[in-house]
């Protein structure tokens, strides 16, 4: 222990005396770990946004959904019977926290001075308070919409078809008998846009939605099932135990298909098959054609790391290669004095890990200081941009495991870098180390 004490000084006490290079190799290693926490605190920003806005307007953590036939070439999306499967999901799933339902639709929107397609959200705003969080309601009250015959439009589709609070729009869609229907709703509030999950989808009473598609009291359009908190990242398993009660409760099951279900429509209609069956996706499955933006990010950010580290690791070397070089005569006078080829090379090992480990502190520090000012000045984006972040401000999402992990990454990095210089440097015979000049 002390001989590792000493060697750790005489590290210290080379890197200060060099200090104008360990400086500027420390800068390197610092701004290079303050980037690497800035990507992964974006990356983590979109997710945990995807995540909270995703789950509580559109979609579960997990969700029992599927389609009912009347005839083979007739489907719509819809669960039958509902209060049994969530009476299954309660009493045999332990990492259930809460179960909510929601009506599912797709219908044209007619106002008088424009129209629009749009996905169609039944909810019974009384029993969904988390709506509320979401939700950015700048004009009416959300609590009308637990009224009969109620709609409540994002900012956007407001401007595309001309309306205001109070104002009347018709909802054209048709049935799963195949029956064209209309309903004509109350504009009760307006709320500002999140991204994509809001250019297609509207919200209307659960009553609504109800009347519109003629659907019986037993009959949703899908069971959300919300997990608790420490299994939020790890959804498959709890899938697959979803999948078994409910097929051990005596219901089809459609197969595993990581697809949102209107994607899911057209191979539906194709087979030969009447009645219920139920369909079991997650939070992801259902944003699938949201979340390849997400690891579009994550690739772009990994290899742009790659690069960083790559340059950083050369940078290491080569300056360790002049290090080397520099101190020729005194590796060659610790060899002659006894040391031995291991203790040469772990005192070069120590100075770069030592370097790297202060480097990536300061860098994470920054980072870490970065990342709140950047959440502080509530930056807007882009519209083109809000579409994929879900909100209109950038935020970041910081990580205490992120921190650790990229202290510990650039560190090992770091010397592992400084592994080839410092056998070199340990490989040189002291007669020749010791009679070099220059």
């Amino acid at each position: 222990m002390s001989a590792l004490i000493a060697d750790l000084r005489i590290s210290f006490m080379n890197l200060v005396e060099h200090g104008r290079r360990s400086t500027f190799l420390g800068a390197a290693i610092a701004s290079v770990t303050c980037l690497f926490v800035l990507l992964t605190a974006l990356s983590s920003g979109i997710r945990h946004t995807l995540l909270d806005t995703a789950t509580t307007l559109t979609t579960g953590h997990l969700n029992v959904g599927g389609f009912f036939k009347v005839t083979s070439g007739a489907a719509g999306p819809l669960v039958t019977d509902y209060a049994r499967i969530e009476e299954l999901v309660r009493k045999d799933l332990p990492e259930l926290d809460f179960i909510v339902h929601r009506g599912r639709g797709f219908g044209k929107l007619i106002s008088d001075r424009g129209s629009t397609q749009a996905g169609i959200s039944g909810v019974d705003i009384v029993n969904e308070p988390r709506l509320r969080t979401v939700l950015d309601v700048f004009e009416g009250n959300l609590d009308e919409l637990a009224q009969p015959n109620t709609i409540v439009l994002f900012e956007q589709q407001a401007k595309r078809l001309d309306v205001k609070v109070g104002d009347a729009i018709t909802i054209s869609a048709t049935t799963g008998r195949g029956v064209a229907n209309t309903l004509d709703c109350r504009v009760v509030a307006l709320a500002r846009d999140v991204g994509l999950l809001s250019s297609f989808n509207v919200i209307v009473s659960a009553e609504s939605l109800r009347i519109l598609y003629q659907l019986r009291p037993d009959v949703t359009g899908v069971i959300q099932v919300y997990v608790k908190p420490r299994f939020v990242e790890k959804l498959a398993p709890v899938a697959a135990h979803l999948r078994e009660i409910l097929e051990k409760g005596g219901y089809r099951l459609m197969e595993p298909d990581p697809r949102a279900f209107w994607f899911k429509f057209q191979t539906v209609s194709r087979e030969d098959w009447t009645g219920q069956k139920l369909d079991v996706t997650s939070w992801e499955d259902e944003l699938s054609f949201i979340m390849w933006t997400y690891r579009a990010l994550q690739a772009l950010s990994f290899i742009l790391m790659v690069i960083l580290i790559g340059i950083m690791v050369a940078g290491i070397m080569n300056t360790l290669w002049i290090a080397i070089r520099e101190r020729t005569r005194e590796i060659g006078t610790l060899r002659a004095i006894g040391m031995q080829k291991f203790g040469v090379a772990r005192l070069f090992l120590l100075e770069a890990s030592m370097l790297g480990v202060i480097g990536a502190l300061v860098g994470v520090a920054l980072g870490a200081v970065v990342t709140w000012l950047i959440n502080s000045a509530n930056i807007h984006v882009p519209t083109s941009v809000q579409l994929f972040l879900m909100r209109d401000t950038l935020r970041l999402w910081l990580e205490p495991a992120t921190l650790v992990f990229s202290v510990v990454m650039i560190s090992f990095v770091t010397g592992a870098a400084a592994i080839y210089p410092s056998i070199r440097a340990a490989s040189r015979k002291p007669v020749d180390a010791m009679a070099h000049f220059g």
